[in-house]
């Protein structure tokens, strides 16, 4: 049996496939550096429409078709795809729905309008990942979350998810950035969160405000351990967060050469 340690990346944007924000290379760097060093890594980011199938050589991956996501009593079906890191011997698996990530943009239209179903969408790619790594039998000794569209993931893994045997054994952490956009999710967005009452209201306290800064407060708030992955976070995340009880939490360094991330993962994993 494999000793490696088993490192679970999921966000919503990878360096080259996606480049929102700085943080997006750091997540190529760590998953290249993390293999490396004789961890076992696989990631999973959503196929937005933006990202070119061609160039990047995605490919549906066969053995994973049939994943139903269901939310408030809808059924949303998953296409999962998959490609090689360039110059790195790991995977990364696209979340793809033909309705809700394949649009030519990824969070506003052509106008720069927020989509209003982007809520649903955050739902889908959060309750959608986890189905994911479910279907692959493959129990990640740490799952990295970064991107506010991964901000349920800590919470759902933390209940919903909780009796899960392929989570039973795994630490999260949870990646605050830098706040990208000032709308809301949507009035429904708790609502579907509950991922028809699997979870509670009370879980979803965090979540509360529906919009970016509660996002990632509320990933935090559920996360073993806390990074900061930006030097401009907003103020009140960092005055939350710097300091938490019973939580190991990592400053950004714009200097650093992510070892420093390879030791939280070792020392979570133990």
């Amino acid at each position: 049996m494999s000793t490696k340690k088993r490192i679970l990346f999921i966000a919503n944007e990878m360096s080259p496939y996606l480049e929102l924000t700085d943080f997006a290379e750091i997540v190529n760097k760590l998953a290249v550096k993390a293999n490396d060093s004789g961890m076992e890594i696989r990631c999973i980011m959503p196929r937005f429409g933006v990202i070119n199938e061609r160039r990047h050589r995605l490919h549906e991956v066969v053995r994973l078709s049939g994943i139903n996501v269901t939310i408030d009593n809808d059924d949303y079906p998953l296409v999962i795809k998959v490609a090689s890191l360039p110059n790195a011997r790991l995977q990364v698996y696209f979340l793809d729905n033909e309705d809700y990530f394949k649009r030519k943009s990824v969070f506003t239209d052509e106008k720069d309008a927020w989509f209003d179903d982007n809520g649903l969408r955050t739902v889908l790619f959060c309750k959608g990942a986890l189905e994911t790594v479910k279907k692959f039998g493959w129990p990640p000794d740490i799952i990295h979350c970064s991107g506010w569209m991964t901000g349920l993931i800590p919470m759902f893994i933390k209940n919903a998810y909780k009796k899960e045997p392929v989570f039973s054994n795994s630490k999260i952490i949870y990646t605050i950035g830098q706040q990208t956009f000032k709308d809301k999710l949507g009035s429904d967005f708790l609502k579907m969160a509950t991922i028809n009452d699997y979870v509670t209201k009370k879980e979803l306290e965090s979540f509360k405000e529906n919009n970016n800064l509660a996002m990632f407060k509320g990933g935090a708030t559920y996360a073993d351990a806390i990074t900061f992955g930006a030097d401009k976070v907003d103020k009140k995340l960092t005055e939350l967060f710097s300091k938490v009880k019973g939580k190991k939490v990592m400053k950004y360094d714009a200097e650093s050469d992510l070892t420093d991330y390879l030791q939280l993962y070792a020392d979570l994993a133990k």
